[in-house]
């Protein structure tokens, strides 16, 4: 699996990349493999404000579908509009073009409870 060190991680496999005030956030490589090809990204929530573990949209997959939690509490400022086209971007490049949702932060104190990288490895072990 791939964990790239310079994210945060949450148990409900999300990752976190804290670019100042601001946060870029998607699903790991084991959730994105747990999943499944994933065939459509649903996410209404774009200028809502919302508290961390709150959904802020949806993953379908051939199989199944998933929420995708807000790992720390903020407003949704941007989706990754590719994905409304492309939404196996996600199975392809989770940290990178598979990005879902930029937020906010509106409480930074949050983020030290976030996974390191070690720790998330050894919750998916």
């Amino acid at each position: 699996m791939n964990i790239p060190g310079n994210l945060k991680y949450t148990k409900d496999h999300e990752w976190v990349r804290i670019e100042g005030e601001m946060a870029v956030i998607g699903i790991t490589d084991y959730a994105q493999n747990q999943l499944g090809d994933i065939v459509f990204i649903d996410i209404q929530t774009v200028g809502e404000s919302l508290e961390k573990e709150e959904v802020f949209g949806a993953i379908e997959a051939v199989k199944t579908v998933a929420d995708a939690f807000m790992p720390l509490s903020g407003t949704v400022e941007a989706m990754n509009e590719a994905l409304e086209s492309a939404p196996e971007m996600v199975n392809q490049d989770p940290y990178g073009e598979g990005w879902m949702i930029r937020i906010k932060i509106s409480d930074p104190d949050q983020i030290g409870g976030l996974l390191t990288p070690e720790a998330y490895a050894q919750l998916i072990a």
